[in-house]
């Protein structure tokens, strides 16, 4: 399916519109329809994307693929995790400076003394110094150091075990699952149209940790109203959901641009640091379009960008077959880069 939208409003059920007019310029209006049209024909021969939107000031400018079809969104999952913690430390019900050996973590071969000073912030942002490998794959083990010779908060390595933690711990101190508050926080109050709480499930390999990855399967346009709802700072049709000072905080930087390059590079030639498990757009050429953006990255082609400058959101999806799952054959996602300075371009400031 491939349609080009032009101020076609996102309809969250038959009943009510949540991607509103905002006024100003909207829809294609903003957008040259010319560079669009060329996005269309990159897509088609360079990309295998199965799902792309684009919202300007709430509305659909632009989409692509099956925007229903539901699938595994991979890493942003993480991004999702920090949303639900908003609340909760709102309200009191999580401490960020707990530290995790207080609340009783552990592993069946140990965690050091020193290892269980790390707090659940360090667990959100990735810096717990507790370099065990994780129940699933995906993380950086190349930058681990020897167990105990770093300070929980001194060291970033984006490390799957501090993430799988991180939900445990959210999951212990709240009393709910992470797919209940999905549901309860997420997607009732902002209407998702295809969420399906019973298909959602945990994996991981218990052997390596006994802290599962709380994976997490949506489809494109469910996804593009969770971005909606960050460049709404937690907004949603009048109530805030995620608390505005949480949004703020989580998506500010914590770990600097130059050791998420010597880790991670610049991808798509865009300098990033790293928040509360969000990537953060810190320069991309100087351009104002990107000032203050950021964005949740998953493994193979999974995305949810927020350019708060332009007050654009993009979400973009691929599928993961087998040989891109095991890591052989390319995972899809080097593509969206391309893309996304192709929408950003096609922005008549």
């Amino acid at each position: 399916m491939l349609t080009l939208v032009s101020l076609c409003t996102f309809r969250a059920n038959q009943d009510l519109y949540f991607f509103k007019n905002s006024g100003g310029k909207t829809g294609s209006e903003s957008f040259d329809d010319i560079k669009l049209s060329e996005l269309t024909e990159l897509i088609q021969q360079k990309s295998v994307t199965t799902g792309l939107m684009v919202l300007h000031k709430g509305q659909v400018i632009y989409e692509f693929g099956d925007l229903k079809k539901v699938s595994y969104v991979a890493s942003c999952r993480k991004s999702i995790l920090s949303m639900l913690y908003g609340k909760h430390i709102q309200n009191g019900t999580i401490d960020l400076n707990t530290t995790i050996g207080e609340i009783g973590i552990d592993e069946k071969d140990g965690l050091l003394p020193i290892e269980k000073t790390a707090t659940i912030r360090d667990l959100i942002t990735s810096r717990s110094g507790v370099h065990h490998v994780a129940s699933n794959g995906g993380y950086d083990a190349d930058n681990f150091l020897k167990r105990g010779t770093v300070q929980p908060g001194e060291y970033f390595v984006y490390n799957n075990w501090d993430f799988n933690v991180a939900g445990h711990v959210f999951e212990q101190l709240t009393g709910q699952s992470i797919y209940q508050e999905i549901e309860t926080q997420l997607a009732i109050p902002l209407g998702f149209e295809d969420w399906n709480i019973k298909t959602q499930k945990k994996s991981g390999n218990k052997r390596k940790s006994q802290y599962l990855a709380y994976h997490i399967d949506l489809s494109t346009r469910d996804m593009a109203k969770i971005g909606q709802l960050m460049l709404n700072e937690g907004k949603w049709n009048g109530e805030q959901i995620i608390p505005r000072e949480w949004v703020i905080k989580s998506t500010a930087m914590v770990t600097p641009k130059d050791t998420v390059f010597t880790r991670h590079g610049a991808p798509g030639g865009i300098e990033m640091s790293y928040g509360y498990m969000w990537w953060l757009f810190e320069n991309y050429k100087e351009l104002p379009e990107y000032k203050g953006a950021y964005t949740a990255i998953g493994y193979g082609g999974q995305y949810i960008t927020i350019f708060p400058e332009i007050d654009v959101v993009v979400v973009h999806k691929t599928k993961l077959g087998l040989f891109r799952l095991l890591g052989l054959k390319e995972d899809g996602g080097w593509h969206y880069w391309e893309i996304l300075h192709k929408i950003i371009e096609s922005y008549k400031s």
